[in-house]
């Protein structure tokens, strides 16, 4: 059961300018970011190949811990193939940043052309063609992203974290002005 709240004076409304300050803060870090693309898809890059050789090495550690299990070659070499993608994303971030740009165009052309098949096949049902035009839509970026690479390698990945935190930002910001407290609900 979900408990209710009193709206007029949940904890959540009476934190509302926390989430516009917040959203202030995402919105100003995607105009950073949206300033300085190169660099936030090399910074993005970095992170993730770091990520990636602090977990292909833990994965391998594992697998040394499993040695007595049939699988444990599998598991060391998954864990050997996971480091060295992180150890060439920390050292070559800008042919990682160009990998990631194409295998990102083809996970959305793949995902927009599921996404039309899944659409055509609920046709019975209202509201199909969102699904298709989400579709379409999405496939469309991903062929337009597939067309522009290698070129687009140093700034889409960039654009797209700074795009995200536009969207987050702003909606942290609506959200926030919504739950202000109006005059007449006594706010504090």
């Amino acid at each position: 059961m979900i408990p209710t709240l009193n709206p007029e004076n949940s904890p959540i409304r009476l934190k509302w300018g926390w989430s516009v300050a917040v959203g202030v803060v995402f919105v100003i870090l995607a105009a950073l970011a949206f300033g300085h693309l190169t660099a936030a898809t090399l910074a993005s890059v970095i992170f993730i190949g770091s990520l990636m050789t602090i977990g292909g090495v833990i994965h391998i550690i594992h697998a040394f811990q499993m040695t007595t299990w049939k699988g444990f070659i599998y598991w060391a070499f998954a864990g050997m193939l996971y480091g060295v993608a992180g150890v060439v994303a920390l050292t070559n971030p800008v042919f990682a940043a160009a990998t990631l740009t194409l295998i990102f165009a083809w996970l959305l052309i793949i995902s927009g052309l599921l996404r039309i098949g899944l659409g055509i096949h609920l046709r019975r049902h209202s509201g199909w063609g969102w699904i298709v035009a989400s579709g379409v839509i999405t496939g469309l970026a991903g062929l337009i992203f597939a067309t522009g690479w290698p070129s687009n390698t140093l700034w889409l990945l960039g654009m797209i974290i700074a795009i995200d935190l536009v969207f987050q930002g702003s909606s942290l910001i609506g959200f926030g002005f919504a739950l202000k407290p109006t005059s007449h609900s006594g706010s504090r």
